[in-house]
């Protein structure tokens, strides 16, 4: 399959509210997931400690087919908690807004390049993939994103995530916004759109066709607000407008398997 997923049902999902997930049923989710064929799953984070960090640990040591990551933020700490867990991939989110850089942490982009830098550089040199994550990449400065991509792919990183952290792209934006980063930097993109104008979709494609070759989905596209893209119309529409098959098996296995989730879940 050319076109990747990354269902973050066990983390983006997780925050919907009225949503707590126990060990056990990540641990289901996780395993219904890897059947589904999805590429990589984003587990959780590491960093939140307790049963959130041994629901990571548990699902590493099925050992499945997909890939498992932790979502981290920019911090030694963290990542090294991810560590810990022995996951194949460490994700690490990086503010790129001004509104984020400034309002939020109240630092500055020198500030951001710095420290993305020295955590990139950290968790390479322990021997793990490591992911970036754009936060806010929809309102962030075009060149800037492009500084930071250069940065991390000149350390090692192949893949960055386009985060529609806030739900405000449309189609012609995000292929413009990809389609510039691919011009600057040979970096592989992975985008992450919410869907608070019912646009996660449709964004998502757009990116595609930009050259994005990752797309970040949950089942039932819950989450936090409107929601993430819905793995299963996501996988739908993709096989009837260019033919791409994004799970293994038959359709319809793929739909009672989401209706076991919605069980789980609840």
């Amino acid at each position: 399959m050319s076109i990747k997923v990354v269902d973050t049902t066990l983390r983006d999902g997780e925050q919907k509210a009225g949503i707590a997930l126990g060990i056990n049923e990540k641990v289901q989710i996780a395993k219904i997931l890897d059947d589904m064929g999805i590429f990589q799953i984003e587990a959780g984070i590491a960093a939140m400690g307790g049963d959130e960090k041994e629901s990571i640990r548990k699902i590493v040591k099925l050992g499945l087919k997909s890939k498992i990551s932790s979502w981290n933020r920019m911090n030694i700490e963290d990542i090294n908690e991810s560590m810990d867990c022995s996951v194949d991939i460490i994700h690490i989110s990086v503010p790129v807004s001004d509104i984020q850089i400034e309002d939020k942490l109240k630092k500055n982009k020198s500030w951001i390049l710095e420290n993305v830098e020295k955590c990139v550089q950290y968790a390479v040199s322990k021997g793990y993939e490591v992911t970036v994550g754009l936060e806010d990449a929809s309102r962030a400065d075009i060149n800037f994103l492009i500084e930071v991509c250069r940065l991390i792919y000149s350390i090692g990183v192949k893949r960055v995530r386009y985060a529609d952290t806030v739900g405000i792209l449309y189609p012609r934006r995000v292929f413009h916004q990809i389609n510039k980063i691919r011009e600057a930097v040979p970096i592989e993109i992975e985008v992450h759109a919410h869907n608070d104008f019912g646009m996660a979709i449709i964004n998502s494609i757009g990116a595609l066709k930009a050259g994005a070759k990752y797309v970040d989905c949950t089942i039932t596209g819950i989450g936090e607000r409107a929601g993430n893209c819905d793995f299963l119309e996501f996988a739908k529409t993709i096989y009837e407008l260019l033919g791409e098959k994004v799970y293994l098996n038959e359709f319809s296995d793929l739909k009672n398997k989401e209706n076991v989730i919605k069980g789980i879940i609840g």
